[in-house]
């Protein structure tokens, strides 16, 4: 008899799979800040990862492996086969070419969408009822690329998008003011990226408009000067890469929050990429945007239709414009 034989007298069938698995593709450093994000807070139970670089990817799933005991003793599983990540409720892809210093998001667009076409066809293949968690940029333009490579409805093919966008008004906001950023009710809409729209006309703290206080807030004649936040928030990316080559730890945080949201069924409402034609009055193109959205264990249940101001709808109108004009010049 075996070792195992002589320890164990199984008195049971063993239980079956929990049913949370989550795949990250891609384990580079955004892709593993989520998968540690996710396992550090016991959000899964099984993780998978998937990747081209077969010894990095080895070592990445060895490394989380030795840390299990204090992990609540997760399965995390690696292969650069799809085939691994069979029966994901969500899979996270990260994968793609890294935004280099100075070079926007929608400059890779092609260079990941090519990355796509190999990606997102055999996630869907093995997990069917899978939800695509896009988080490779430029987020909006690759959950569009997603959503025509998938075959998958609107509401199970979404965008990290704003919702770390927002984190970063947020805490810019209750840094100022000196207050927690969970008591700030702040969002960024619209492109992850350059064109994101602040809504101003929304921020407040226990439902007291900043606005109603300021009437200048966050416009060229506001003498307290908020507009600078907004302008941090879009040059926050490119600061963090400035000064370490990459952006990992908040992303990752930004992501397990969504993953939580939806393998719980909470509802939570977090601003994230979708599809928005017709949302708004303007918004007439075939585009994914971030808006706030409720996030169960199907995806998106709800889309929130804010009450913008004429400024902020056109600020989403342009938003949206810039993402369709770089999708015309898309090869599938």
């Amino acid at each position: 008899m075996t070792t195992k034989e002589l320890l164990l007298s199984p008195v049971a069938e063993p239980a079956k799979d929990a049913g949370d698995r989550i795949t990250v593709v891609g384990v580079g450093a955004v892709g593993m800040a989520c998968a540690f994000s996710i396992l550090s807070q016991g959000y899964s139970s099984d993780i998978v990862l998937i990747d081209v670089v077969e010894e990095k990817l080895k070592g990445e799933m060895m490394d989380l492996q030795h840390g299990s005991l204090f992990l609540r003793n997760p399965r995390i599983n690696a292969s650069t086969d799809y085939a691994a990540s069979a029966g994901s409720k969500i899979c996270i892809v990260t994968a793609g070419a890294r935004q280099q210093e100075g070079e926007t998001r929608l400059d890779l667009v092609q260079r990941n969408t090519d990355i796509m076409k190999h990606i997102i066809p055999p996630l869907v293949k093995h997990s069917p009822d899978t939800i695509l968690l896009i988080v490779s940029n430029p987020c909006d333009i690759l959950c569009y690329v997603a959503w025509k490579l998938s075959g998958l409805p609107q509401n199970r093919v979404i965008g990290s998008g704003t919702n770390l966008d927002t984190s970063r008004f947020r805490f810019l906001i209750a840094s100022r003011l000196g207050i927690a950023p969970t008591s700030v009710h702040a969002w960024i809409i619209g492109e992850h990226g350059d064109s994101s729209v602040p809504v101003w006309s929304g921020v407040n703290v226990a439902g007291v408009r900043l606005r109603d206080i300021n009437p200048d807030i966050g416009t060229d004649h506001d003498k307290e000067n908020w507009k600078e936040l907004h302008e941090k928030v879009v040059s926050a990316a490119y600061e963090v890469i400035k000064c370490k080559g990459y952006t990992n730890w908040a992303i990752g945080l930004s992501v397990s929050a969504l993953v939580y949201t939806m393998l719980k069924n909470i509802n939570g409402v977090h601003a994230v990429s979708t599809y928005v034609r017709g949302l708004h009055e303007g918004l007439d193109y075939e585009v994914f945007l971030s808006v706030p959205c409720s996030l169960g264990k199907n995806g998106i249940t709800n889309v929130m239709k804010q009450n913008l101001t004429p400024s902020e709808r056109c600020s989403l109108k342009f938003s949206a414009s810039a993402m369709a004009q770089v999708q015309q010049g898309i090869k599938f």
